[in-house]
């Protein structure tokens, strides 16, 4: 069955692979990936999956990036978007230049409030007024830093840099992210604050798991969880622990150990008994319904798309719940269901994530390669896929 279109990752992972002078065979034993599975992936048959674009990646030793065709231009052009990357990265570059004699930084409760102001408006998905918004308080918050030498300052220069993490990585830019994450921990060594160290190595090891690399991925969680041992006990250090234990879970999914995986979920489970719903504990969404979330994952990451599916319809999704997170989960879920054949319900999936987080959901690979796989299966999908495909840019 033909692709949808010339240029999907498939044919990128082609192009890729005739470079460096692989048969599909030579290559299914460079990344333990199934002949079968690389053969369907570069006719645009199947959807490559995260794990399966992961592991080819690092068989070419390509980023991911150059197989899914991120970032997303020419859609970043016309959201207004492609003009707020380069304020950031200019914002990132003077973090040891000192405090800038033109910057005038507001009092530091207002640049937290502000910064908390962005941290909930990313989970809200609305990623062009934070991206607009976060160079300036960067600026703020850097010589704000470097005037007050306090752990409070540094710690409010750390939360800028994280959600510059978050902001960067969503618009398709993860190698700018990474920048963003070395200067939180930059900033984090200087507040002095074990939580914070713990939740960058945390996005660290999700960054890792994103490039394929979830060898990398466990050696940053482990390291957390040792470096959270020294932080104060309590609910705080409790969801920091939780949500490490979730990120290891996946990476051990997505290495294809079951038992690891399962393991870390039961701890995970057991910790969110404890600590109850705590999405904004530093924003990370922690607590039984995430643990909920992450067992699909995980069983996604297995290839048990069926028990994915199902984990799915019996997890329950209170009121509210950060529409960042719920439109990622459904993502996931719509992929399950094309590798299961139920066109129709993945399609709806689909739709439900780009109702609750527009920005987000256009920029998401995943959401790509299942909207490109259900047009190649091509049954009887509503008038309203084409639209779809239309406002995704492909």
């Amino acid at each position: 069955m033909p692709p949808y279109i010339d240029e999907h990752t498939g044919t990128r992972i082609a192009q890729a692979r005739k470079v460096r002078r692989l048969t599909q065979r030579e290559l299914a034993d460079l990344s333990h990936v199934s002949y079968s599975t690389i053969t369907k992936v570069e006719q645009g048959v199947l959807p490559a999956s995260p794990s399966v674009i992961g592991s080819l990646a690092r068989a070419l030793s390509v980023p991911v990036t150059e197989l899914t065709g991120q970032p997303y231009l020419e859609e970043l052009r016309k959201d207004q978007l492609d003009g707020l990357i380069q304020p950031i990265r200019e914002a990132l570059n003077v973090y040891d230049l000192g405090p800038d004699p033109d910057v005038f930084p507001r009092p530091i409760h207002e640049l937290e409030a502000h910064a908390e102001k962005l941290c909930a408006l990313v989970r809200a998905t609305n990623i062009k007024q934070v991206a607009a918004d976060l160079p300036d308080l960067i600026r703020e918050a850097t010589t704000t830093a470097h005037t007050a030498r306090s752990d409070r300052s540094w710690q409010l220069l750390a939360s800028t840099y994280r959600t510059a993490y978050d902001v960067t990585t969503k618009l398709s830019y993860p190698d700018l992210g990474m920048v963003a994450l070395d200067r939180m921990g930059w900033a984090v060594e200087r507040a002095s604050d074990p939580i914070l160290g713990g939740i960058r190595q945390y996005l660290r090891a999700v960054a890792y798991l994103r490039a394929g690399d979830c060898r990398t991925g466990e050696r940053l969680v482990r390291l957390s969880l040792s470096a959270l041992e020294q932080a104060e006990e309590g609910r705080v250090r409790d969801v920091a622990t939780g949500q490490l234990h979730l990120g290891s879970a996946v990476l051990a999914g997505r290495d294809g150990d079951e038992s690891k995986a399962g393991a870390h979920l039961d701890e995970a489970q057991r910790i969110a008994e404890r600590t109850g719903h705590a999405e904004e504990v530093h924003w990370l969404s922690f607590g039984p319904t995430n643990v909920g979330i992450h067992r699909v994952s995980v069983l996604a990451e297995l290839g048990r798309h069926p028990e994915a599916v199902r984990t799915a319809q019996e997890t329950m999704i209170p009121e509210g719940w950060p529409p960042s997170r719920l439109a990622h989960h459904y993502t996931e879920v719509a992929q399950a269901l094309l590798w299961m054949g139920s066109t129709d319900a993945a399609f709806k999936n689909l739709q439900m994530a780009r109702k609750l987080a527009p920005q987000q959901t256009r920029y998401e690979p995943t959401v790509r390669e299942t909207y490109a796989g259900l047009e190649s299966a091509r049954r009887r999908l509503p008038v309203a896929f084409s639209s779809y495909g239309a406002w995704l840019g492909m």
